[in-house]
């Protein structure tokens, strides 16, 4: 499921609502642990993406 949602995630990187959406079904569907690792991903993934940082208040 990591990395299906990280797959989703990418392909929906052009909308700040999608991306949210998306993100917020990925954490109702991870492990501990793949939430945990998907919030490294992210924070490299959006480092260049500053419309995408919201959705990092999603995670805590």
């Amino acid at each position: 499921m990591f990395e299906y949602s990280k797959t989703v995630l990418k392909k929906v990187s052009f909308s700040s609502d999608l991306f949210c959406k998306e993100l917020e079904k990925a954490l109702a569907r991870l492990l501990p642990h793949e939430i945990n690792e998907l919030s490294i991903w992210l924070k490299l993934f959006i480092n260049n993406k500053p419309e995408l940082h919201i959705c990092m208040n999603l995670i805590k």
